[in-house]
Protein backbone atom coordinates (compact mmCIF):
# COMPACT_ATOMS: atom_id res chain seq x y z
CA UNK A 1 0.00 0.00 0.00
CA UNK A 2 2.79 2.34 0.76
CA UNK A 3 4.43 2.35 -2.48
CA UNK A 4 1.11 2.92 -3.80
CA UNK A 5 0.31 5.67 -2.11
CA UNK A 6 4.02 7.29 -2.65
CA UNK A 7 3.40 6.81 -6.14
CA UNK A 8 -0.11 8.52 -6.25
CA UNK A 9 1.39 11.07 -4.18
CA UNK A 10 4.22 11.26 -6.78
CA UNK A 11 1.64 11.40 -9.40
CA UNK A 12 -0.32 13.87 -8.17
CA UNK A 13 2.91 16.41 -8.02
CA UNK A 14 4.01 15.98 -11.81
CA UNK A 15 0.39 17.17 -12.68
CA UNK A 16 0.76 20.03 -10.58
CA UNK A 17 4.28 21.28 -11.65
CA UNK A 18 3.07 20.47 -14.97
CA UNK A 19 -0.22 22.54 -14.96
CA UNK A 20 2.01 25.55 -13.32
CA UNK A 21 4.79 25.31 -16.05
CA UNK A 22 1.78 26.24 -18.76
CA UNK A 23 0.88 28.93 -17.48
CA UNK A 24 3.86 30.52 -17.19
CA UNK A 25 5.39 33.23 -15.04
CA UNK A 26 3.31 36.19 -13.73
CA UNK A 27 4.12 39.83 -15.35
CA UNK A 28 4.42 42.53 -12.89
CA UNK A 29 1.87 44.60 -13.45
CA UNK A 30 4.09 48.00 -14.01
CA UNK A 31 5.52 46.20 -16.83
CA UNK A 32 2.12 46.79 -18.97
CA UNK A 33 1.81 50.10 -18.22
CA UNK A 34 1.79 52.75 -21.04
CA UNK A 35 5.47 54.28 -21.57
CA UNK A 36 5.37 57.74 -20.97
CA UNK A 37 4.62 60.58 -23.29
CA UNK A 38 7.55 62.26 -24.59
CA UNK A 39 8.71 65.16 -26.99
CA UNK A 40 7.18 67.99 -24.80
CA UNK A 41 7.06 71.54 -25.74
CA UNK A 42 5.11 74.95 -25.21
CA UNK A 43 5.07 77.93 -26.33
CA UNK A 44 3.45 81.10 -24.49
CA UNK A 45 0.87 82.79 -26.51
CA UNK A 46 -1.59 85.84 -25.91
CA UNK A 47 -3.51 85.09 -23.14
CA UNK A 48 -2.48 81.14 -22.95
CA UNK A 49 0.64 78.48 -23.08
CA UNK A 50 -0.02 76.48 -26.29
CA UNK A 51 1.59 72.80 -25.07
CA UNK A 52 2.42 69.75 -27.07
CA UNK A 53 3.44 66.33 -26.50
CA UNK A 54 3.69 62.76 -28.58
CA UNK A 55 1.76 60.10 -26.59
CA UNK A 56 3.26 56.84 -26.92
CA UNK A 57 2.82 53.31 -29.02
CA UNK A 58 4.05 50.98 -26.67
CA UNK A 59 3.99 49.15 -23.01
CA UNK A 60 6.86 49.66 -20.65
CA UNK A 61 7.71 45.70 -21.60
CA UNK A 62 7.95 47.24 -25.74
CA UNK A 63 5.18 45.35 -26.49
CA UNK A 64 2.45 47.53 -28.92
CA UNK A 65 -0.04 49.74 -27.02
CA UNK A 66 -3.44 50.08 -28.82
CA UNK A 67 -6.29 51.31 -26.44
CA UNK A 68 -5.14 54.81 -24.99
CA UNK A 69 -7.98 56.27 -23.56
CA UNK A 70 -7.39 59.24 -21.81
CA UNK A 71 -4.42 61.92 -21.67
CA UNK A 72 -3.78 64.14 -17.81
CA UNK A 73 -2.27 67.53 -17.89
CA UNK A 74 -0.70 68.50 -14.73
CA UNK A 75 0.68 71.78 -13.84
CA UNK A 76 2.18 73.68 -10.99
CA UNK A 77 3.91 76.96 -10.72
CA UNK A 78 6.10 79.26 -8.54
CA UNK A 79 8.56 82.19 -9.29
CA UNK A 80 10.85 80.56 -11.26
CA UNK A 81 13.88 79.87 -8.73
CA UNK A 82 15.73 77.22 -8.02
CA UNK A 83 14.60 73.55 -9.93
CA UNK A 84 11.21 73.12 -10.69
CA UNK A 85 8.79 70.67 -8.33
CA UNK A 86 9.90 67.06 -8.51
CA UNK A 87 6.99 64.59 -10.43
CA UNK A 88 6.26 61.45 -8.47
CA UNK A 89 2.93 59.87 -9.01
CA UNK A 90 0.54 58.55 -6.81
CA UNK A 91 -2.92 56.85 -7.13
CA UNK A 92 -2.69 58.67 -10.36
CA UNK A 93 -1.90 61.78 -9.83
CA UNK A 94 1.21 63.58 -9.47
CA UNK A 95 2.29 65.05 -6.35
CA UNK A 96 2.08 68.65 -5.44
CA UNK A 97 0.68 69.28 -8.86
CA UNK A 98 -2.90 70.22 -10.34
CA UNK A 99 -4.81 68.29 -13.00
CA UNK A 100 -5.82 71.16 -15.15
CA UNK A 101 -7.15 68.66 -18.36
CA UNK A 102 -8.03 65.54 -19.23
CA UNK A 103 -8.05 64.69 -22.73
CA UNK A 104 -10.39 61.82 -23.93
CA UNK A 105 -8.93 60.93 -26.75
CA UNK A 106 -12.11 59.59 -28.78
CA UNK A 107 -13.14 62.97 -27.85
CA UNK A 108 -10.18 65.41 -27.44
CA UNK A 109 -11.67 68.36 -28.16
CA UNK A 110 -10.44 71.06 -27.27
CA UNK A 111 -7.36 69.82 -27.31
CA UNK A 112 -6.08 68.33 -31.06
CA UNK A 113 -4.75 64.82 -32.29
CA UNK A 114 -2.66 64.16 -35.81
CA UNK A 115 -1.74 60.68 -35.14
CA UNK A 116 0.43 60.28 -31.93
CA UNK A 117 1.19 64.06 -31.47
CA UNK A 118 -1.36 66.03 -29.38
CA UNK A 119 -2.08 69.99 -28.90
CA UNK A 120 -3.59 71.54 -26.19
CA UNK A 121 -3.53 75.62 -24.63
CA UNK A 122 -3.64 76.35 -21.28
CA UNK A 123 -5.74 79.43 -20.38
CA UNK A 124 -5.86 78.99 -16.47
CA UNK A 125 -4.82 81.78 -14.72
CA UNK A 126 -1.62 82.38 -16.15
CA UNK A 127 0.17 85.16 -15.16
CA UNK A 128 3.49 87.15 -16.75
CA UNK A 129 6.81 86.25 -15.01
CA UNK A 130 5.66 83.01 -13.22
CA UNK A 131 6.90 80.05 -14.00
CA UNK A 132 4.65 77.14 -15.12
CA UNK A 133 5.58 73.01 -14.81
CA UNK A 134 3.77 70.87 -16.54
CA UNK A 135 3.45 67.00 -16.51
CA UNK A 136 1.67 64.32 -18.20
CA UNK A 137 -0.09 61.22 -17.65
CA UNK A 138 -0.85 58.66 -20.05
CA UNK A 139 -3.78 56.11 -19.42
CA UNK A 140 -5.38 52.93 -21.26
CA UNK A 141 -9.14 51.55 -21.83
CA UNK A 142 -7.79 48.95 -18.79
CA UNK A 143 -6.86 52.40 -15.94
CA UNK A 144 -3.32 51.73 -15.90
CA UNK A 145 -1.48 54.90 -16.44
CA UNK A 146 1.95 55.61 -17.57
CA UNK A 147 4.86 56.85 -15.08
CA UNK A 148 5.17 60.56 -15.26
CA UNK A 149 6.60 62.12 -18.62
CA UNK A 150 9.54 64.46 -18.29
CA UNK A 151 8.87 67.52 -16.84
CA UNK A 152 8.64 70.89 -19.24
CA UNK A 153 9.16 73.80 -17.46
CA UNK A 154 7.62 77.38 -19.17
CA UNK A 155 8.13 81.23 -18.17
CA UNK A 156 4.91 82.99 -18.80
CA UNK A 157 6.40 86.37 -20.37
CA UNK A 158 4.32 88.76 -22.46
CA UNK A 159 3.75 88.50 -26.50
CA UNK A 160 4.43 91.30 -28.60
CA UNK A 161 1.65 92.96 -30.00
CA UNK A 162 0.43 92.32 -33.99
CA UNK A 163 2.22 93.91 -36.55
CA UNK A 164 0.64 97.14 -37.85
CA UNK A 165 0.44 98.10 -41.56
CA UNK A 166 0.34 94.90 -43.49
CA UNK A 167 0.35 95.30 -47.32
CA UNK A 168 -0.10 92.91 -50.03
CA UNK A 169 1.28 93.70 -53.12
CA UNK A 170 0.71 91.00 -55.93
CA UNK A 171 2.80 90.27 -58.90
CA UNK A 172 2.46 87.23 -61.09
CA UNK A 173 2.65 84.05 -59.06
CA UNK A 174 3.40 86.16 -55.84
CA UNK A 175 2.46 88.06 -53.30
CA UNK A 176 4.84 90.94 -51.35
CA UNK A 177 3.78 91.37 -47.94
CA UNK A 178 5.48 94.47 -45.66
CA UNK A 179 4.57 95.72 -42.44
CA UNK A 180 5.68 97.93 -39.41
CA UNK A 181 6.88 96.08 -36.58
CA UNK A 182 4.53 95.95 -33.12
CA UNK A 183 6.27 98.60 -30.45
CA UNK A 184 5.17 97.14 -27.45
CA UNK A 185 3.98 93.99 -25.62
CA UNK A 186 0.36 93.24 -24.92
CA UNK A 187 0.59 94.45 -21.72
CA UNK A 188 1.74 97.95 -22.70
CA UNK A 189 5.84 97.46 -21.82
CA UNK A 190 8.00 98.42 -24.43
CA UNK A 191 9.42 95.16 -26.81
CA UNK A 192 12.37 93.47 -25.37
CA UNK A 193 14.30 90.73 -26.81
CA UNK A 194 14.76 89.60 -30.67
CA UNK A 195 11.43 89.64 -32.67
CA UNK A 196 10.64 87.12 -35.53
CA UNK A 197 7.53 86.65 -37.37
CA UNK A 198 5.15 83.96 -38.62
CA UNK A 199 2.97 84.64 -42.13
CA UNK A 200 -0.50 83.23 -41.97
CA UNK A 201 -2.22 82.49 -45.53
CA UNK A 202 -5.15 81.35 -46.37
CA UNK A 203 -7.02 80.93 -49.89
CA UNK A 204 -9.98 83.40 -50.27
CA UNK A 205 -10.61 86.20 -48.11
CA UNK A 206 -12.59 83.23 -45.96
CA UNK A 207 -10.47 80.19 -46.22
CA UNK A 208 -8.61 78.18 -43.79
CA UNK A 209 -5.10 79.23 -42.32
CA UNK A 210 -2.01 77.85 -41.96
CA UNK A 211 1.36 79.27 -41.02
CA UNK A 212 3.57 78.86 -44.16
CA UNK A 213 6.68 79.97 -42.65
CA UNK A 214 8.94 82.17 -39.96
CA UNK A 215 11.58 84.82 -40.79
CA UNK A 216 14.95 85.40 -38.84
CA UNK A 217 14.39 88.51 -36.49
CA UNK A 218 14.45 91.70 -37.80
CA UNK A 219 12.85 91.37 -41.12
CA UNK A 220 9.74 92.92 -41.81
CA UNK A 221 9.07 91.57 -45.75
CA UNK A 222 8.58 88.94 -47.42
CA UNK A 223 7.49 87.64 -51.07
CA UNK A 224 5.14 84.83 -50.79
CA UNK A 225 5.85 82.96 -54.60
CA UNK A 226 4.83 79.74 -56.51
CA UNK A 227 1.19 81.06 -56.41
CA UNK A 228 -2.10 80.76 -58.97
CA UNK A 229 -2.66 83.77 -60.75
CA UNK A 230 -5.82 84.93 -60.62
CA UNK A 231 -7.16 83.23 -57.05
CA UNK A 232 -7.26 85.68 -54.64
CA UNK A 233 -4.81 85.03 -50.72
CA UNK A 234 -5.46 86.26 -47.59
CA UNK A 235 -2.50 87.29 -44.88
CA UNK A 236 -1.84 87.81 -41.45
CA UNK A 237 1.26 88.36 -39.71
CA UNK A 238 2.20 87.49 -36.02
CA UNK A 239 5.50 88.27 -34.42
CA UNK A 240 7.08 86.54 -31.81
CA UNK A 241 9.62 87.65 -28.90
CA UNK A 242 11.98 85.37 -27.78
CA UNK A 243 14.44 85.71 -24.31
CA UNK A 244 15.94 84.40 -22.21
CA UNK A 245 12.81 83.73 -20.06
CA UNK A 246 11.50 81.79 -23.01
CA UNK A 247 9.31 82.74 -26.19
CA UNK A 248 6.01 83.78 -26.95
CA UNK A 249 3.43 84.52 -29.99
CA UNK A 250 1.73 87.85 -30.03
CA UNK A 251 -1.85 87.76 -31.66
CA UNK A 252 -2.19 88.07 -35.60
CA UNK A 253 -2.56 91.32 -37.73
CA UNK A 254 -5.57 92.47 -39.31
CA UNK A 255 -5.77 90.19 -42.01
CA UNK A 256 -4.91 91.62 -45.69
CA UNK A 257 -6.09 90.19 -49.29
CA UNK A 258 -4.41 90.04 -53.09
CA UNK A 259 -4.70 88.46 -55.75
CA UNK A 260 -1.94 87.56 -58.04
CA UNK A 261 -2.03 88.47 -61.76
CA UNK A 262 -0.69 87.00 -65.07
CA UNK A 263 1.27 89.87 -66.80
CA UNK A 264 2.75 87.89 -69.51
CA UNK A 265 0.86 88.01 -72.77
CA UNK A 266 0.73 84.93 -74.80
CA UNK A 267 2.99 84.01 -77.72
CA UNK A 268 1.45 85.70 -81.00
CA UNK A 269 -0.28 83.77 -83.65
CA UNK A 270 2.33 83.41 -86.80
CA UNK A 271 1.94 82.61 -90.51
CA UNK A 272 -1.11 84.84 -91.06
CA UNK A 273 -2.81 83.75 -94.47
CA UNK A 274 -5.87 86.29 -96.65
CA UNK A 275 -7.69 84.82 -99.74
CA UNK A 276 -10.70 87.43 -101.08
CA UNK A 277 -13.59 85.37 -102.15
CA UNK A 278 -16.25 87.85 -103.58
CA UNK A 279 -16.73 90.31 -100.93
CA UNK A 280 -15.22 88.16 -98.34
CA UNK A 281 -11.32 88.20 -97.42
CA UNK A 282 -10.86 84.81 -95.31
CA UNK A 283 -8.06 84.66 -92.79
CA UNK A 284 -6.58 82.05 -91.30
CA UNK A 285 -3.30 81.21 -89.06
CA UNK A 286 -0.69 78.98 -87.41
CA UNK A 287 -2.19 78.44 -83.41
CA UNK A 288 0.14 80.15 -80.72
CA UNK A 289 1.63 77.31 -78.76
CA UNK A 290 0.87 78.82 -75.50
CA UNK A 291 -1.88 76.61 -73.44
CA UNK A 292 -3.43 79.36 -71.95
CA UNK A 293 -4.87 81.45 -75.18
CA UNK A 294 -8.52 82.00 -74.42
CA UNK A 295 -9.44 83.70 -78.06
CA UNK A 296 -7.78 85.25 -80.82
CA UNK A 297 -8.58 88.79 -82.13
CA UNK A 298 -8.53 89.79 -85.94
CA UNK A 299 -7.62 93.41 -86.55
CA UNK A 300 -8.39 95.15 -90.10
CA UNK A 301 -6.52 98.54 -91.28
CA UNK A 302 -7.48 100.57 -94.07
CA UNK A 303 -5.75 102.73 -96.82
CA UNK A 304 -6.02 105.95 -94.36
CA UNK A 305 -4.94 104.06 -91.23
CA UNK A 306 -7.76 103.70 -89.58
CA UNK A 307 -7.64 100.19 -87.51
CA UNK A 308 -10.86 98.38 -86.65
CA UNK A 309 -11.64 95.13 -84.72
CA UNK A 310 -13.12 92.95 -87.60
CA UNK A 311 -13.81 90.05 -84.70
CA UNK A 312 -12.44 87.13 -82.49
CA UNK A 313 -12.73 83.28 -82.57
CA UNK A 314 -11.62 80.86 -79.72
CA UNK A 315 -9.57 78.12 -79.91
CA UNK A 316 -8.63 75.41 -81.56
CA UNK A 317 -10.09 77.10 -84.55
CA UNK A 318 -7.73 79.48 -86.28
CA UNK A 319 -9.90 81.01 -89.35
CA UNK A 320 -12.35 83.60 -89.29
CA UNK A 321 -14.33 85.62 -92.05
CA UNK A 322 -14.27 89.59 -92.43
CA UNK A 323 -17.90 89.63 -94.65
CA UNK A 324 -19.02 92.94 -96.81
CA UNK A 325 -15.65 94.69 -96.23
CA UNK A 326 -16.07 97.91 -98.59
CA UNK A 327 -14.51 98.04 -101.57
CA UNK A 328 -10.48 98.98 -101.40
CA UNK A 329 -6.94 97.48 -100.04
CA UNK A 330 -6.73 96.59 -96.58
CA UNK A 331 -3.92 95.16 -94.15
CA UNK A 332 -4.77 92.30 -91.72
CA UNK A 333 -3.42 91.01 -88.47
CA UNK A 334 -3.98 88.83 -85.64
CA UNK A 335 -3.68 88.37 -81.94
CA UNK A 336 -3.77 86.26 -79.21
CA UNK A 337 -5.60 86.70 -75.83
CA UNK A 338 -4.78 84.74 -72.74
CA UNK A 339 -7.90 83.55 -70.08
CA UNK A 340 -6.36 85.83 -67.19
CA UNK A 341 -8.10 88.31 -65.58
CA UNK A 342 -5.92 90.99 -67.49
CA UNK A 343 -7.08 89.36 -70.36
CA UNK A 344 -3.53 89.85 -71.54
CA UNK A 345 -2.85 90.05 -75.35
CA UNK A 346 0.34 89.41 -77.30
CA UNK A 347 2.25 90.85 -79.88
CA UNK A 348 0.55 90.83 -83.48
CA UNK A 349 1.08 88.38 -85.77
CA UNK A 350 2.62 88.94 -89.55
CA UNK A 351 0.75 91.72 -92.05
CA UNK A 352 -1.34 90.63 -95.01
CA UNK A 353 -2.14 92.70 -97.42
CA UNK A 354 -5.25 92.18 -99.55
CA UNK A 355 -7.67 93.97 -102.08
CA UNK A 356 -11.52 93.77 -102.45
CA UNK A 357 -13.36 94.70 -105.39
Amino acid sequence: MTPRLVGAAGLALVLVLTACGRVGPPVAPQLREPRPATELGATGGDGLIELSWVNPNRRVDNSVVRDLALVHVFRTEDAGTGEPKSALRSRGQIAGYDEIATVRLAAPAPATVAGSRVALADRQGLSYGRRYTYVILVEDAQGRVSPPSARLSVTYIAPPAAPTNVEATPGEGEIRLRWEPPARLVDGNPVEGAISYEIVRGAGAQGATRTITTLPAGETAFTDRGLVNDQAYSYAVRALRTDADGRARGPLSTPVTATPVDLTPPTPPRDLVAVVAGGDVRLSWAASPDPDVARYVVYRTDSRGARTRVGSTVPPSTTLADRGAPSGNYRYVVTAQDASARANESARSNEVSVTVP
